[in-house]
């Protein structure tokens, strides 16, 4: 695919032509319900008429996002197309890697709980504002994370928080899908029994054992502003955020919730943080073990080593003008 031409902040550079796609081209999760697909393409055919642009809607059937992701993004990038996830997190994320497999230009209409990854770039996180935006958004190189050669936009990880993400879904298969819920979830999980894991981390040439409850590797700045960690400022300048938790009981895990809460997650004695390039972790398993690993909500078993790492060239994301 040509690469897009990029706008210019330089005053004195000639104003370069803002690119246009040749269609757009959106991949939505069909898992979510019938009601909720008839709706979803309503809204985005009529969002496409009132813009008077052209596209086409794929919905993914269960089990089958990343294959129709990936076709969809190796068309779009032939095609000179923009391909835009339509989704939460795991949706998101699926339409994210292959874009960035295939060198497309990536759109992002959210439908999460959260939205980090959206709100962290300026994209309006109400549907509705963010087709309008996405008609005039330009394509701009955006920092990814990749664990085990796929990439994730917001965070990966092991050990206590791939459970918490479990019981979540759970709680909103049955609740719905709130932010009440969510930190319902979170506080049954927390105050449950956790397993600890005991690594070797290979980072910075340094290799060290570690043992600990959660291993929380983050690419978005709102998140470790937001609980007081200064790995914020290093994410999205080619590094991103690591944190380690030691072995604690649930009651100290709690005060550790409410000192993120309070945006003081920094001061813990009981917290590792610190930013880095590319690390390779072994977790101690038994011979031909796996490990829960979560990225963008999704959460699988994969063998070891996990190797986290800033993604080699950027992913081009629609931004709406600043």
């Amino acid at each position: 695919m040509p690469s897009p031409t990029l706008t210019t902040a330089d005053d004195s550079a000639p104003a370069a032509t803002p690119w246009r796609p040749t269609a757009w081209r959106f991949v939505v999760n069909a898992a979510s319900g019938r009601h909720d697909r008839e709706q979803t393409r309503e809204r985005l055919e009529g969002a496409l008429a009132a813009a008077g642009q052209s596209g086409r809607i794929d919905f993914a059937p269960a089990g089958e996002l990343a294959a129709v992701a990936e076709r969809a993004a190796t068309e779009s990038a032939a095609q000179g197309a923009a391909l835009v996830g339509v989704g939460g997190d795991g949706t998101l994320n699926a339409v994210a890697d292959a874009a960035w497999r295939a060198d497309a230009v990536f759109g992002v209409v959210p439908q999460g709980t959260f939205n980090y990854f959206a709100r962290s770039h300026g994209i309006p996180t109400e549907p509705d504002e963010a087709l309008a935006a996405l008609f005039s958004a330009q394509p701009q190189p955006v920092q990814v994370g990749r664990v085990n050669g796929h990439v994730f936009l917001v965070n990966a990880s092991l050990g206590l928080y791939p459970d918490l993400l479990e019981d979540r879904e759970a709680w909103k298969s049955r609740l719905g899908r709130s932010r009440l819920v969510a930190l319902g979830a979170a506080l049954a999980t927390l105050l449950g029994e956790h397993r600890r894991l005991r690594l070797t981390v290979e980072e910075g040439g340094q290799t060290r054992p570690v043992r600990t409850q959660t291993l929380f590797v983050g690419n978005n700045r709102l998140q470790f502003e937001q609980v007081g960690l200064p790995e914020g400022r290093e994410v999205e300048s080619g590094r991103i955020g690591a944190v380690m938790l030691r072995p604690i009981g649930s009651w100290r895990m709690l005060g550790l919730l409410l000192r993120g809460a309070l945006g003081r997650l920094g001061d813990a004695d009981t917290v590792e943080s610190f930013a880095f390039e590319r690390m390779v972790v072994r977790p101690w398993l038994p011979s031909g073990g796996r490990v829960k690993l979560a990225y963008d909500g999704e959460v699988v078993r994969v063998k070891p080593p996990v190797v986290f790492e800033v993604a080699p060239r950027p992913l081009m994301l629609l931004l709406p003008p600043r």
